[in-house]
């Protein structure tokens, strides 16, 4: 009797719809233009570009545009089409598209940074530019006079910016991997907060308005999700990644977390679960579960005659364990874990296998990305890498 084949799972993935090659540096930003088939990057080969697709299926760049200096970011509207530009001499320049996308009309400059633009934000509600430099400066001008109206001088460089227009509150992320919570009135602003969580710096923030969550993610291969709303303190840690976390993006409807990073991964969390925090460690002299000694405590190993262990720390209840009584691995999903880590035998037995089911899937984008966008009413994605190729995902088989 023959084996009665079982057809096998479909695996859900993104599906790439298109490469856009030609950039001679790489593209440090772009942006889907909504309800165009058109893309806008910036590139460090000092130029801008706006891609259309023509009847063959292929983008083609309908504006080609060179800079004075290399372009380190931007900003687009897409009610008003105004695309804020940061160069890398600290000046922002504003243009206005026109409706077909094949012109693009200077409106100013400012000089808003002594050195390069790091991250810009276009407020439209507000008529606000905000910006943020190497020369360690938050600033903000008004678009409509171009008058600077106000900065901040950050810790360290800064290399994430986000704003709440309801609040006020500008999130500054930095290299030494604080958040600085700023709110801003007309023309001067007040320290709030500051918060730091990664060991790394701060390499990318998203802001979900509705949840009031505050992500970060950092070159210490995390993100943290900042429950601000929540008015707890909480903060969740998220490991997915294998290098450092260079963008996020955040789907509302779906409540799915998007991160990528230098390890090329494409990770989507599902958010829309009871999530854990991670505990502190705790300190001590010995091994919390059979007492032995760890290395640095002589008294102990004189008085018992035993050698000393080394401490390792348990990631799920956080005791101070050695390495027998810390033997076993597992995923620890709902604390952000989705790689195996370090457990203590007692909670490895603890942990169910409904516990360990996964909470994120990952997928390859076969490119270093440094910057992604979302256009969430089609489910595209974005992705921008270090080899100079822009790609567009179709996310729907995996953000839904």
């Amino acid at each position: 009797m023959a084996a009665e084949i079982q057809p096998k799972p479909l695996t859900r993935k993104p599906i790439l719809l298109q490469r856009m090659e030609g950039s001679q540096e790489v593209v440090n930003m772009a942006v889907i233009v909504p309800k165009e088939d058109g893309v806008i990057s910036v590139s460090e080969d000092r130029t801008v570009r706006v891609w259309l697709k023509r009847d063959s299926g292929q983008y083609w760049p309908s504006i080609y545009h060179a800079m004075p200096s290399p372009c380190s970011c931007m900003s687009f509207n897409p009610e008003t089409r105004r695309l804020s530009i940061g160069l890398d001499n600290g000046t922002i320049s504003e243009f206005i598209l026109s409706e077909d996308y094949n012109k693009m009309t200077s409106v100013k400059n400012y000089q808003a940074h002594q050195s390069r633009v790091t991250m810009i934000l276009f407020v439209l509600e507000l008529e606000w530019v905000l910006s943020t430099g190497q020369d360690k400066q938050f600033a903000w001008h008004c678009s409509e006079s171009g008058q600077r109206l106000g900065g901040y001088r950050t810790s360290a460089v800064a290399s994430g910016l986000q704003f709440d227009v309801e609040t006020r509150h500008v999130f500054i992320g930095d290299h030494s991997g604080q958040v600085t919570i700023l709110k801003l009135e007309q023309e001067n602003c007040t320290l709030v907060t500051t918060f730091r969580g990664h060991t790394g710096g701060v390499t990318a923030l998203c802001w979900d308005p509705v949840q009031r969550v505050l992500f970060s993610g950092s070159s210490d291969h995390s993100v943290i999700m900042w429950d601000i709303g929540g008015r707890k303190g909480t903060a969740i840690e998220l490991q997915g990644h294998n290098d450092k976390v260079q963008a996020l993006s955040y789907a509302q409807h779906t409540r799915q977390l998007i991160s990528c990073g230098g390890d090329g991964g494409i990770v989507v969390w599902n958010m829309d679960v009871e999530r854990q925090e991670t505990p502190e460690w705790l300190d001590s002299d010995s091994c919390q579960k059979c007492d032995q000694p760890f290395f640095w405590n002589f008294k102990q190993m004189w008085d018992s005659k035993k050698i000393g262990l080394r401490q390792h720390h348990c990631r799920k209840c956080g005791k101070a364990v050695c390495g027998k009584c810390s033997s076993k691995r597992s995923s620890i999903p709902l604390m952000g874990f989705e790689f195996e880590v370090r457990v203590c035998d007692s909670c490895h037995e603890a942990i169910t296998d409904e516990e360990r089911a996964p909470t994120a899937t990952f997928h390859d984008s076969k490119h270093n990305i440094v910057h992604v966008h979302f256009d969430a009413t089609r489910g595209w994605l974005l992705t921008s890498g270090t080899d100079k190729v822009i790609k567009l995902w179709d996310m729907t088989p995996v953000v839904s």
